[in-house]
């Protein structure tokens, strides 16, 4: 990161920083608040909207009702992309305040959408206010915390923001079997946006300090490395990056198909809005409440375990949904869905972060959340083309053996990012060979895939 990047209004002393949770926590807790509102503007949409197209729009395709998934999935993974440099550029809280503009118009487009070709608008919208907003308030609270708690931070901003999903998927449930589909569930999106936008305009303050400061205790310096660098070893180049990349695509694979597929497929077995609703609130309840654990559980036991343990619970879950056509077992399905996502998801970003140089993390992490969030797009498209051709169960149990499959690759490619951290003398055992053949002579904490 370039000194003449960053504002003179933002700066103040580097000595005045502190590193840490404790330290931080009135900040950080309102991260932690504005990113349960960001979860919400999701929630809105898990279980409404595709019954919407269904019964609404009367759209028989599974695959053109997905199709707002897709919409969504696409445009936030090219924000994930961007916000990492945005954010080095422009500075976390500017990102964060233009996500949450963009995402204002998100409920009003839903509620007036005259056809189809509306919802996937304003799932385009809400794909730039996921990719900016939800990727600020993790950027920011790894800031906060430094790198001792960073399993701890994603933990409880990930169970902030999927906790709000559940609820929010609970609560329209309940309000569409009272009052229909439209448009009384979509006014919680209205007070979620309002309310995210002036708490971020108001009250949030920048945390590029925060990383000068980490910087400085970090003796062993990071040449200048340019964008496509950073994609290349996040991508394909590391190993731990590459195993974590993987894992998260087929993570949000999974839940993308999950989002568009399970309320049509519990609908074809005649469970009403309302029962929907339980299951699709338990699933993201479930993870979110979770996180609070395995968060910090990361930062005692390690990533890989819980990362490679939770993709096979999440796929066990999709299978049990799958093979069965009653909701005592949908039930089970989802919390085993939901449990396996908790392990995997805060330890995934985690990993990213600790294989990170703090000079490019942000970088990364975006990078990481553009292949993750990918996810959505390819899991709802493939799965709802199998469901056309094949049917839902189908589809389901195609996207749990992928699940599989991905937390194989883990086992067999992660190496334990956090043994990097055991002691100072192990943190600063930097590896250069990811690099030299990209730019020179520059080092890295990264393992390279050759190695």
């Amino acid at each position: 990161m370039k000194a003449a990047d960053l504002d003179a209004a933002d700066r103040r002393s580097d000595s005045s920083v502190v590193l840490g949770l404790r330290a931080n926590w009135p900040q950080f807790a309102l991260l932690v608040l504005i990113n349960a509102f960001v979860g919400g503007m999701v929630g809105i949409e898990r279980t409404v909207v595709p019954l919407i197209g269904a019964e609404e729009f009367h759209i028989a395709s599974t695959t053109l009702i997905v199709s707002f998934i897709v919409s969504f999935g696409v445009i936030k993974a090219f924000a994930n992309l961007v916000s990492g440099h945005l954010a080095d550029v422009w500075g976390r809280k500017r990102v964060l305040v233009v996500g949450w503009l963009i995402g204002l118009p998100v409920p009003f487009l839903i509620i007036w959408a005259p056809n189809w070709e509306w919802v996937i608008a304003a799932n385009a919208l809400l794909g730039v206010n996921q990719g900016l907003a939800w990727s600020m308030t993790v950027i920011m609270k790894v800031d906060l915390v430094g790198p001792k708690s960073r399993g701890l931070a994603v933990g409880l901003n990930e169970f902030a923001g999927y906790l709000a999903v559940g609820v929010t998927a609970f609560l329209t449930g309940y309000l569409a079997s009272q009052y229909g589909l439209r448009p009384t569930p979509i006014y919680l999106g209205v007070g979620y946006a309002i309310a995210g936008a002036l708490l971020s305009i108001l009250l949030v303050r920048d945390t590029r300090d925060h990383v000068r400061a980490e910087l400085g205790d970090h003796p062993v310096e990071a040449a200048a490395i340019g964008f496509w660098e950073v994609f290349a070893l996040t991508s394909f180049r590391d190993r731990n990056l590459f195993a974590a990349s993987q894992a998260g695509l087929v993570n949000n694979l999974n839940d993308g198909m999950s989002w568009g597929i399970f309320p049509l497929f519990f609908a074809s077995f005649g469970l009403g809005v309302e029962r929907i609703g339980v299951l699709k609130a338990l699933y993201p309840a479930t993870w979110g409440i979770l996180q609070v654990a395995t968060g910090p559980l990361s930062d005692r036991w390690g990533r890989k375990g819980l990362i490679v343990a939770g993709m096979w619970v999440q796929s066990a879950g999709l299978f049990l949904t799958a093979g069965t056509g009653e909701f005592q077992y949908w039930l089970i399905g989802s919390l085993l869905l939901g449990l396996g996502t908790a392990m995997v998801y805060p330890s995934l970003i985690a990993a990213v972060s600790d294989a990170s140089h703090p000079s490019w993390r942000a970088r990364s992490l975006s990078v990481y959340r553009f292949w993750r969030d990918l996810g959505y797009a390819i899991g709802a498209l493939s799965a709802g083309l199998i469901a056309d051709f094949f049917g839902m169960a189908w589809a389901i149990g195609s996207i749990a053996a992928l699940t599989f499959l991905s937390g194989a690759v883990a086992a067999v490619l992660m190496r334990e990012t956090l043994d990097g951290r055991a002691t100072s003398a192990c943190e600063e055992k930097i590896s250069r060979e990811s690099l030299e053949t990209l730019h020179g002579q520059v080092v890295t904490r990264s393992e390279p895939m050759t190695r």
